[in-house]
């Protein structure tokens, strides 16, 4: 085992798949001889050729069209979009073709492609490079998409999205590329290196996807988060002293709902958490399963705790975003209903 950040669980699932498949490669913006604007393919193009790993040019559309012809013919294509808020160009062939190709030709020819991007706030990006959009993609039918919180997950989660014959979404939170957030605001990330998650095996394991993970038992609310907000989720839980279970959802789409139906049963509470906008985010279906399918357990009214429907704000995005004050004050209420 050893002691990674997320950046480089990523970078370490990139290279096992890349040995052990000869049909598995990487591209993108900047992704080759640079390494990646946050280095997460960084010494690939060195260890494996420019045929491998190599840059594009800015077309996001190109890039997802290149990787579903490739995935077609035979390959595991891993296309990088560099921030998730440049992936609008190439919503028409994720949705259009990757989506769909295996039903319109009946299975004649799959999509095995991963299209890994990080997303979400906490690095003063600002409107153009902060961007949550992961609810887009759960509602086309045909796709996956995954969202880690640690590197362990990450690392395992990639390498089964890459061996997965389908079209999978992959969103990693930057905010906690270095080091999960503390829990309280907006004090400095805390290392990876003292987060038990961090442990990482160098070679090659996978994590199932659509599968949750209870990260935090308890038994009086359910929390369920995905990303970033699992570890803000804790903070809060933690600092209010309420005691609260946390499910990492990992795979947001298809949702593990057995574990999210066994939580809310027994806690009878449940309150919601992502930083994406809070109208059409991906908490109100969260919020409309859980309703359906736990109604008669439920003792208060479902909890969402989201980011605002403004643009992304620059200056005030530590006020943007859940933390753990706003996650807080939803599970005092959740209690006192």
């Amino acid at each position: 085992m050893a002691q990674m950040n997320m950046i480089q669980a990523l970078n370490s699932a990139l290279d096992v798949m890349m040995e052990r498949d000869p049909k598995v490669l990487t591209f993108g913006e900047d992704v080759g001889y640079f390494g990646g604007v946050f280095r997460v393919t960084d010494g690939l193009q060195k260890k494996y050729g420019l045929k491998r790993c190599f840059d594009t040019p800015i077309a996001e559309g190109g890039i997802v069209g290149v990787a579903v012809g490739m995935g077609a013919y035979g390959l595991r294509p891993v296309a990088e979009i560099q921030f998730a808020d440049y992936i609008y160009p190439g919503l028409d062939q994720i949705i259009s073709e990757a989506a769909r190709l295996r039903y319109r030709t009946a299975g004649e020819f799959t999509s095995p492609i991963t299209i890994r991007s990080p997303y979400g706030g906490g690095i003063y990006g600002g409107q153009t490079h902060s961007q949550s959009p992961e609810a887009i993609f759960t509602h086309v039918a045909g796709l996956k998409t995954v969202i880690p919180s640690t590197p362990y997950d990450a690392k395992g989660l990639l390498i089964s999205a890459i061996e997965d014959d389908d079209p999978v979404m992959f969103f990693e939170p930057k905010r906690i590329y270095n080091g999960p957030f503390d829990g309280n605001h907006s004090r400095p990330v805390t290392p990876w290196a003292k987060h038990p998650a961090s442990e990482v095996p160098e070679g090659h394991y996978s994590i199932p996807l659509g599968k949750a993970a209870v990260v935090r038992e308890g038994g009086a609310v359910t929390v369920l988060a995905y990303g970033t907000m699992v570890h803000v989720a804790i903070g809060a839980a933690e600092a209010t002293g309420i005691d609260a279970e946390v499910v990492d959802l990992r795979t947001i789409w298809p949702v593990d709902i057995e574990t999210i139906e066994a939580s809310v049963k027994k806690t009878g509470r449940c309150v919601i958490v992502h930083e994406a906008t809070r109208t059409s985010g991906f908490g109100a279906e969260l919020s409309a399963l859980v309703q359906e399918r736990c109604f008669y357990h439920l003792e208060a009214p479902i909890e969402r705790v989201t980011g605002f429907d403004t643009p992304y704000p620059h200056s005030f995005e530590w006020n943007y975003f859940p933390g753990p004050i706003r996650v807080g004050s939803a599970l005092r209420r959740v209690m006192e209903a």
